[in-house]
């Protein structure tokens, strides 16, 4: 009689082992979304489904083949893809559009241009800047005053992931510019493109961007801007609730990044957070589940991060954008503006992403002209196409 319960406990609590799911997170979550909502939601989940453990990795050790749950940004996400790290995902999402799906987009941000209003009253505007040649003039007359602060600045250091899309490409979308029309390779060949770069250059020879070009990240760039050492700047609307704790509502702004000639297209870029499936997965089912939980709680996200546009695709803005000025700022923008595609999530984005780096320093240093570089560009690219799709090709 004894014997009996015994066993059967024992036998109830080795099947409840058999059933035990772990799943592994990257570590990057608490970094993109912060730790504490993110581990209210895993107890929500886990409570739920008391066979699945989520558990983490340290974010400065190497992640292991068994990482099941991958949550990442655009700095990531083509690394991800080249190193076919991505479980392709339209078998769960029924996703029949022609192409793989490997990640879901659930929080997303644009780039704005922000402007210190103290610093540009000072100067004796009134007004942030809309078109290049009154940029140009506002940030000249600041760098070359009295005001103790950079008229410009660009933050293109390779620690930064995200410097390309935001600091340069944003001028190239501004103005109408799109490197995909359609084709399977980029293109610049076009007269627009060759003016955003030429623009790039003056504001390069006119002395007027901060110095460390090449060596300091947008993060950096925000915190000088907070510390008002820079007036103009393009930045992510993710970067606003860190400026209004730091610098208070009234001293800066947020605008759309001027272009030429009040072109009637304004394009903007949307980088994201995604989730995605490690293709090393033991569990993918189980990590699918946990990701469906997830992207029902996008929107709590979305409100935490006071995302602007947040979900893309819901045309009906949270709470936190109605009843706030910034946000609904941010919100008018993005809903009078293109979104075009940069390179984030493509076959050879990394190779793209480097030539344009390479022989834009090429271009600053003066051993190019801007059609140069366009040329040297574009003949590279082609290279760089060719090859990738060769290798798909071999692939299949």
């Amino acid at each position: 009689m004894i014997v009996v319960p015994l066993f059967t406990y024992f036998s109830t609590r080795i099947n409840e082992a058999s059933k035990q799911v772990n799943l592994f997170i990257s570590p990057y979550y608490e970094e993109l979304f912060g730790k504490k909502m993110m581990e209210t939601f895993i107890r929500e989940y886990e409570e739920m489904n008391p066979y699945i453990k989520i558990r983490f990795f340290n974010k400065n050790e190497n992640l292991p083949a068994e990482l099941d749950v991958l949550i990442f940004d655009d700095g990531d996400f083509s690394s991800l893809v080249s190193s076919g790290s991505l479980l392709e995902l339209n078998s769960y999402t029924n996703y029949d559009s022609g192409t793989r799906q490997l990640a879901i987009p659930i929080v997303s941000f644009m780039d704005v241009l922000f402007y210190n209003k103290e610093i540009l009253e000072s100067a004796g505007f009134v007004r942030p800047p809309k078109t290049r040649d009154e940029f140009i003039s506002y940030a000249r007359t600041i760098s070359r005053g009295e005001f103790n602060a950079s008229g410009a600045a660009l933050s293109l250091s390779p620690d930064d992931h995200l410097a390309l899309s935001r600091d340069i490409f944003s001028w190239i979308w501004a103005s109408g510019g799109n490197f995909w029309t359609g084709e399977d390779k980029p293109s610049l060949n076009n007269r627009t493109i060759m003016n955003d770069i030429t623009f790039l250059g003056l504001l390069n020879r006119e002395g007027i961007l901060a110095p460390g070009i090449f060596e300091t990240t947008g993060e950096q760039r925000i915190d000088q801007f907070a510390q008002g050492k820079i007036a103009l700047m393009i930045a992510s609307t993710k970067a606003i609730p860190y400026l209004r704790h730091r610098m208070g509502d009234e001293t800066f702004g947020i605008t759309t990044i001027p272009d030429a000639v009040n072109s009637t297209q304004y394009n903007i870029n949307l980088s994201s957070v995604y989730f995605g499936i490690n293709s090393n997965s033991t569990h993918p089912d189980e990590a699918w589940e946990f990701l469906e939980f997830l992207v029902e709680k996008s929107l709590l996200l979305c409100a935490e991060l006071k995302a602007v546009p947040g979900m893309s695709l819901n045309i009906i803005p949270g709470d936190y954008v109605r009843d706030d000025s910034f946000y609904s700022l941010a919100w008018y923008i993005f809903e009078n503006s293109f979104i075009v595609e940069d390179f984030s999530g493509r076959p050879g984005a990394d190779q793209y992403e480097a030539i344009f780096m390479e022989e834009l320093q090429n271009f600053f240093s003066g051993s190019r002209s801007a059609q140069q570089m366009i040329n040297t560009v574009q003949n590279r690219w082609d290279t760089v196409q060719i090859e990738t799709a060769n290798a798909e090709g071999a692939e299949e």
